[in-house]
């Protein structure tokens, strides 16, 4: 059974990944909206108010993570696109592991994110930025990273299936916003209002970079714990919720 699912999982992925091929604009945006972030708030905004050291060596891991919570949109309004023009249906007609199209959906758009994060490194390594906690700790780092892209990714899912068309989408996307403006990201929590500082550091991003921000930098692993927790509880929320949610459409 279990591979039956994968090997369907596994067949969603290549329908996504052909996509790519037919629309690469789409792709190379996606990648470069970040790399824009990073530069702006390097150095049109900059930043860093009451923090000790290089500024890029704060900013980059905070814009890795804030690179996990975007882009959402992309991945929500394929579902929605897939749910009215009927193809969700075709699918689910056929001999098909029951949530396959989403994981396929979800297994493309998280390879998107590691070609994200590579270009953002890229860029940040030509600013100045260095990772000195070791391979391991930046393998770590990465895959602290992408377990929070994993669990972002599985709450837009729902909310596309709860939204169900397209034009919605835009709408459910805002929320994202204040998950990323409202973290360490890019300021520390300390320069901020008391009341504002300490709802970002209960937000699970702010608890995502903090981690990646010591691996990457060999200053310890207090923060992991947390990072990791996080994403699992909301994975744990929202995969059966998504996956229930696909199970209950009209044939």
């Amino acid at each position: 059974m279990t591979a039956y699912a994968l090997t369907d999982s596994w067949t969603m992925t290549r329908r996504e990944l052909a996509h790519w091929a037919r629309q690469p604009v789409q792709v190379v945006v996606n990648l470069i909206f970040p790399v824009m972030l990073l530069l702006m708030f390097g150095y049109l905004i900059g930043g860093g108010r009451g923090l000790q050291g290089s500024y890029i060596d704060y900013l980059v891991p905070g814009m890795l993570a804030l690179t996990m919570a975007f882009g959402l949109e992309g991945t929500m309004i394929a579902v929605t696109q897939d749910l009215n023009k009927g193809v969700i249906d075709r699918f689910r007609s056929m001999p098909m592991a029951n949530g396959a199209v989403l994981v396929g959906r979800s297994v493309a758009d998280m390879l998107q994110s590691a070609l994200a994060l590579s270009a953002l490194m890229g860029i940040g390594y030509a600013l100045g930025w260095r990772a000195g906690g070791g391979p391991g700790a930046f393998l770590g780092a990465v895959g602290l990273l992408l377990l929070f892209r994993f669990a972002m990714l599985w709450i837009g899912i729902h909310l596309a299936l709860v939204a169900g068309k397209p034009e919605m989408v835009q709408a459910v996307q805002i929320l994202v916003w204040p998950i990323g403006f409202l973290s360490n990201a890019i300021a520390l929590p300390e320069s901020m209002p008391g009341w504002l500082g300490t709802v970002v550091e209960w937000n699970p991003m702010s608890q995502t970079a903090t981690a990646v921000r010591d691996l990457f930098g060999g200053t310890g692993t207090d923060g992991v714990g947390a990072a990791i927790v996080w994403p699992l509880v909301l994975l744990a929320v929202f995969f059966p919720l998504a996956v229930r949610r696909f199970g209950r459409l009209s044939r």
